[in-house]
């Protein structure tokens, strides 16, 4: 399933350039992540209380082709694949339809009271692969 939303660049994004500090970059796409995870109806804070799970980030890889600065509207995509027991999120975002940065990170379904991988349950394979939000 694809997921976009719009990050506006704040000042406080910025460094003393005016361009987009990197890492608020990469704030912007564990924002998007989350509200992708709450639209599906599975919150990242719900997965450990409602389904003793949860989904931690193991790997991350982005490659920066552009610079937005203050005041520039973001529009952040991100396409979530998923493995057996592991997710990855694609991102690509884009100012004024130039690419300004893509990236993948992966995650593994892990148990609550566990360290290793588990099967990705049905209801959330749905939901990350159709958008449908679980009835839980």
């Amino acid at each position: 399933m694809s997921y976009t939303r719009t990050w506006t660049v704040r000042f406080s994004d910025t460094d003393p350039f005016g361009i987009a500090h990197y890492p608020r970059m990469i704030d912007a796409v564990h924002e998007t992540s989350d509200m992708f995870m709450e639209e599906i109806g599975w919150p990242y804070w719900e997965l450990h209380e409602r389904h003793e799970l949860g989904l931690p980030l193991v790997s991350m890889d982005f490659d920066f082709q552009g610079q937005v600065e203050g005041g520039d509207e973001v529009e952040i995509e991100i396409n979530a694949t998923v493995g057996k027991s592991s997710v990855e999120f694609d991102y690509r975002a884009t100012h004024a339809d130039e690419t300004v940065f893509t990236g993948t990170e992966h995650r593994v379904c892990v148990p609550v009271d566990g360290d290793g991988g588990i099967t990705v349950p049905d209801d959330l394979r749905d939901a990350l692969e159709n958008g449908a939000s679980s009835d839980d």
